[in-house]
């Protein structure tokens, strides 16, 4: 092949343009990833991690529209990180327009249950009013926190509540737990212990309890501490918190399985 008075051999041409067609597409390829951004895959966040923390277990990592972190879930909690796992952020990340807890909104979603398929038999049943509300608890006779969030909710009305006997804290948890669960009657004999510290006859020896199964059931929950309230949309939230706000969520919960209703066909007119 001549070019003017160039000659250029037929086989380096052609491979001379297969060497400049690989220069261009690699310059596109970091043209494109300079200027659009290249998203790290969240596996190699995970492979990263796994580096510097052989012994992490993460049940999912997820790319956050904060910034370049990336959420970790544990399965109880949340941290944060970058894509090279260089550095790890603990605590709560707020929204600075919404002023909203990211990390408490995400951790209920990723916690949450399928509120009717808990074994209810194993629970204590409270109704008040007409029950139509309904929440189930965790929580241990010896827990102080629980006294006072069973005081704050016996002022809650038109609610189901289903308590789980979970006795964490002490052998006496165990003693207690059977004891108001073999009463004549459970509810009568929780509510003057958790509200009037009046304690609950001593078991029958041949009383059979579903402690232990609640117990079991805790654990595969990873509840790690009493009170631990789940809401019929299988959303929890850890901890006695204000009365205010488990109203607040407990009225959104309402109001959403009422929009989720399908209308109600209004009766034919007789003529």
């Amino acid at each position: 092949m001549t070019f003017g008075e160039l000659r250029v051999d037929k086989n380096n041409f052609y491979i001379w343009v297969d060497r400049m067609k690989n220069i261009l597409i690699a310059l596109a390829a970091a043209f494109f990833a300079v200027s659009c951004g290249v998203q790290a895959n969240p596996d190699e966040v995970k492979k990263e991690l796994a580096k510097k923390f052989p012994d992490l277990k993460t049940e999912r990592i997820t790319k956050t529209t904060y910034g370049s972190l990336f959420e970790v879930f544990t399965g109880t909690g949340i941290f944060y990180t970058d894509e090279k796992a260089s550095f790890v952020v603990t605590g709560n990340l707020i929204d600075t327009a919404t002023r909203a807890n990211v990390t408490d909104a995400r951790l209920s979603k990723l916690t949450a249950i399928k509120f009717d398929e808990l074994p209810f038999e194993n629970a204590i049943k409270l109704v008040r009013g007409n029950g139509s509300r309904r929440i189930a608890i965790f929580e241990d006779p010896l827990c102080g926190y629980c006294k006072k969030f069973e005081s704050d909710l016996n002022t809650l009305s038109n609610i189901t509540v289903y308590v789980f006997l979970y006795p964490i804290l002490a052998q006496d948890s165990f003693v207690k737990s059977k004891a108001i669960w073999c009463a004549p009657d459970k509810g009568a004999a929780w509510q003057d212990w958790m509200l009037r510290d009046k304690p609950p006859a001593p078991a029958a020896q041949n009383c059979t309890t579903p402690v232990d199964q609640n117990v079991a059931l805790g654990q595969k929950l990873r509840i790690n501490g009493t009170p631990a309230t789940f809401f019929e949309d299988g959303e929890r939230i850890a901890g006695a918190l204000p009365l205010a706000t488990i109203e607040a969520k407990i009225a959104a919960v309402s109001a959403a399985n009422a929009a989720a209703q399908p209308p109600t066909s209004a009766a034919p007119t007789k003529k």
